[in-house]
Parts: structure tokens; C-alpha cells; sequence
């Protein structure tokens, strides 16, 4: 059987890309046999959108707005998806949940990372509601994505300690530190036994 090509990986985002950008510089030093052939998010000012364009990356941008239909929203991002062919869908720091649609085609190759260790701290504050709780110990998971919220399959953990003196922002950004690495291990393997 001939081996396959380089795993074709699409990114979502919404925000500044740090997690693209680990990919990016992964796939550029051979740390993996992938490549990133699109970036989508549903925010035209994203900088990831940016960092994708510098790395000669093809990027799309489909919003939500208010009002809009929902399920019409899903069923387009997954064309747009689709469209790229992609073996490997991430969500890299994307803010908005998918639906019926786009799992129905991506569901089992699509994978997401949450700064926290599930099933504890689910949604979208888990930085804010670890320190809340006052846990000494979390951490950064990355997952297959399902249709609950942070409820998918587990595929890594790794713990991070919660610091005396700790804020949601110094907490956060030590658990982005594992969360890049995590992440860049998770398609690394992934291209490698092409099963998550």
C-alpha cells in the first residue's frame, strides 16, 4: 500500500492564532508530516487570519452575525471546509460551536483543546473558573469533538500547577504553553497512525 501524502489539515480560529502559528512552525521545521492547506474563522480581524496569509496559507472568513440561521451558518462552514479536503479538522482557539452539519462530516477527524483537564471546567471560562474553585492542580486537554460542550473523547492530558498568586491571565498563558505543544504532538501522531 503506498504511504499517504502529507496530512491536509484545516485550522479554525477567532483569535490570535498562537495555536496556528505552533502548527505552522512544526509543519516548516519537519516536525511533521502535515500541512496546513487552510485557515477559516468567523472574525475578518482575527490575527491568525494575518499569520496565515504571511505563511502563504489560504484563508476564508464566515461570520455569524445576529439573526443569522444557525443551522445555515453550520451547513456552509462545512462546505467551506470540505472544500479544502481536508484529513484533519482543528479547532484552534475557534469560539463558536459547531453543529449537526459539520459533525455529520467531520466528526471523527475533528479535534479541539480546553485549558483545563476535562471533564472538569468545561465551557468557555475554565481558567477563570479553576482559580475560582481554588484547585492547585490543571491542566490542558486535547479532544475529539462532539456535539456536547467540551464532552468529546479525550486524546491527551497534561497537568499544569496553579501558582500561589496566580491570575486568570499568568494561568492562563502557562497552560497555552503546554496547550501548543499538545497540540503539535496530537497531528504529529495523528499523520503518523492516521487515527485519533
Amino acid at each position: 500500500m503506498p504511504k499517504p501524502g502529507p496530512l491536509r489539515v484545516v485550522v479554525l480560529l477567532s483569535g490570535s492564532g498562537t495555536l496556528l502559528q505552533a502548527l505552522l512552525d512544526a509543519v516548516a521545521t519537519g516536525g511533521m508530516d502535515a500541512a496546513v492547506v487552510a485557515v477559516g474563522s468567523d472574525r475578518a480581524g482575527a490575527y491568525g487570519v494575518e499569520r496565515a496569509r504571511a505563511a502563504h496559507v489560504p484563508t476564508f472568513v464566515h461570520p455569524l452575525r445576529k439573526g443569522d440561521d444557525r443551522a445555515a451558518w453550520d451547513a456552509g462552514l462545512a462546505d467551506l471546509v470540505d472544500s479544502y479536503h481536508p484529513d484533519l479538522v482543528v479547532s484552534a482557539g475557534f469560539m463558536k460551536l459547531v453543529g449537526h452539519a459539520f459533525l455529520l462530516r467531520f466528526g471523527d477527524r475533528f479535534i479541539n483543546t480546553h485549558p483545563a483537564l476535562l471533564p472538569s471546567f468545561a465551557g468557555a471560562h475554565a481558567v477563570r473558573d479553576t482559580l475560582a474553585y481554588g484547585v492547585k492542580v490543571t491542566g490542558c486537554t486535547v479532544f475529539v469533538v462532539d456535539a456536547g460542550v467540551d464532552t468529546g473523547r479525550i486524546i491527551a492530558q497534561e497537568p499544569v500547577a496553579v501558582e500561589p498568586g496566580d491570575t486568570e491571565d499568568t494561568l492562563h498563558e502557562r497552560i497555552k504553553i503546554v496547550e501548543r505543544r499538545m497540540l503539535v504532538e496530537a497531528v504529529a501522531r495523528f499523520a503518523t497512525e492516521r487515527t485519533l
